[in-house]
């Protein structure tokens, strides 16, 4: 049995899809995926994300702002009372994106702070989004004594030195169907060296299907092909991957597997 450590149940376009949110779940759990996270990324549409999942056992929820869905400054206080539910598992997804726009560092980095502190408040992992801000996430990450609650990078697409930082403060790296994208050399190189114990598997739908999807809608079912191409990358088989990953999800969320 396989997990989807990070999804957006919320966000799938259905009517593209054709199906409706029981067909998307069932269909993934024909493919032996066994449970769903599906994150926030804005405390506004966080009730009714809540709302869409609360009556799935298999599917849990984290809350939390993403690094580029902020127009204001984190309501840290908000973000305590809706992530005490207890289909909250995670705090998140939080972080720094430096891709798009300078404008926003400094909001950015304010906000990923508020989430390290009432993650360590509430005790529950983060949901770590970092890209092209390599340095700031790890230092803030250290900085703000994040190895208390401990969590996850997820979607990971950075170097082998900064998955090593993020390993050595107890975090666990996740890999979405980028892996499988011809032009995904040196992910692909960083993927061989992430210790099983602590690796992570998702789909991050309705983004980033992999092949042979890619450029189609993502859903939970496709990270059935994510494992298949990452036991093969590291030469294990798909049956220790899928052990040790869900394995690890389970005890990084706190879930009885």
């Amino acid at each position: 049995m396989i997990v989807d450590s990070h999804c957006h149940l919320d966000r799938l376009d259905f009517d593209k899809l054709d199906l409706n949110l029981d067909q998307v779940l069932d269909s993934a759990r024909e493919k032996q995926v066994e449970h769903f996270l599906c994150v926030s990324v804005t405390l506004d549409q966080f009730p009714s994300m809540l709302d869409k999942i609360k009556d799935y056992n298999d599917v849990s929820a984290s809350c939390g702002v993403h690094p580029l869905d902020q127009k204001d400054a984190l309501d840290k206080q908000r973000l305590i009372d809706l992530a005490s539910h207890d289909k909250v598992v995670a705090i998140g997804e939080t972080g720094l994106d430096y891709y798009y726009s300078k404008d926003t560092h400094t909001i950015q980095q304010e906000s990923f702070v508020g989430h390290i502190e009432v993650a360590n408040q509430l005790h529950k992992p983060l949901i770590i989004h970092t890209r092209d801000a390599r340095a700031d996430t790890i230092n803030l990450m250290r900085e703000h004594n994040a190895e208390k609650c401990g969590g996850v990078l997820h979607c990971f697409t950075e170097d082998w030195d900064m998955a090593k930082k993020a390993i050595d403060l107890g975090f666990y790296i996740s890999i979405s169907g980028i892996v499988t994208f011809k032009n995904a050399t040196e992910l692909k190189d960083v993927v061989k060296q992430i210790p099983l114990d602590r690796l992570l598997i998702e789909t991050d739908s309705p983004y980033l299907a992999p092949v042979p999807y890619r450029g189609k809608t993502n859903q939970p079912a496709y990270v059935q092909d994510v494992a298949y191409y990452i036991s093969e990358l590291k030469g294990i088989s798909y049956k220790e991957l899928a052990t040790a990953t869900t394995a690890n999800f389970y005890s990084l969320f706190n879930l009885a597997g």
